[in-house]
């Protein structure tokens, strides 16, 4: 289920580790909101804001060391107990068809909506996209998880700003103010670009689940087989808002996405 935590994006994943606490210990040692409520004893919001970083930290690992959904072997691209081969026949062939094809890479069956990434050497269900940030591909056992860790860092991120900004001193000079101030200067730059990444990525991810399409499906549509022969404004495996969010972040299951675009394709026009 996990990868292994000492493979080639150690160097990544310890610099994040590193970074994270790094500005945690600065946002501490100034003269912020924290440092003052735990000089007066008042603990709460200083364990809630470490929790928190806590918590990111750990769903960084989470969705960096996971699975994303990586097609070992043929039998994981099989999807007959989706389609039968009475429904096959009943698809028209004018339309929407299925081929099922192997890999130039890997030499396996790709299931539907899957393909291969460069880095991690895998073909990966439900492919979204390669993330160097996580340094792991993002897929269909590790999405719903990756788009809870941006939430959780945008929280962190946005608290981070604030006790920063509550931690800046007057003093007379730009170069006192600067000898005063400058690692929590330096630290607040690094938390604004941080949040302003992470807004822009949580934002475009939960527009395309609202969707149920991937950022892979959304940029190459006119190259990807099931999807190149369908409308401008045509998904496949769109089920309306509601059910894309409840089906995406509520149903664990792995989902036989041959059967969802059969099932589109024989509908009575």
């Amino acid at each position: 289920m996990f990868k292994n935590v000492f493979g080639s994006g150690f160097l990544v994943r310890t610099s994040h580790v590193i970074l994270t606490w790094a500005i945690t210990l600065i946002l501490f040692l100034h003269d912020t909101d924290l440092r003052k409520q735990e000089e007066k004893d008042e603990l709460m919001q200083p364990v809630l804001f470490v929790l928190l970083v806590l918590a990111s930290v750990l769903l960084y690992f989470a969705v960096s060391l996971m699975d994303p959904g990586f097609v070992l072997t043929d039998g994981d691209a099989k999807f007959t107990l989706g389609v039968s081969e009475e429904e096959q026949e009943m698809i028209p062939h004018t339309s929407k068809t299925l081929r099922q094809r192997r890999c130039g890479y890997c030499l396996l069956q790709q299931p539907m909506r899957a393909k291969h990434c460069q880095n991690c050497k895998h073909c990966v269900r439900r492919y979204d996209h390669h993330c160097p940030w996580i340094e792991n591909c993002v897929g269909e056992r590790n999405h719903r998880w990756f788009v809870l860790y941006l939430g959780v860092q945008l929280l962190t991120l946005l608290w981070a700003l604030n006790l920063a900004w509550s931690g800046f001193r007057y003093a007379p000079t730009w170069d006192s103010w600067l000898r005063q101030n400058g690692f929590l200067l330096a630290a607040a730059f690094l938390v604004g670009v941080f949040s302003l990444v992470v807004v822009l990525l949580l934002g475009s991810h939960l527009y395309l689940v609202s969707l149920n399409t991937t950022t892979w499906e959304f940029m190459s549509r006119h190259r990807i087989s099931y999807l190149k022969h369908c409308g401008a404004d045509e998904n496949p495996f769109d089920r309306g808002t509601l059910r894309n969010l409840w089906g995406f972040f509520c149903v664990c299951r792995i989902i036989i996405w041959e059967q969802v675009y059969f099932r589109e394709s024989s509908d009575p026009v």
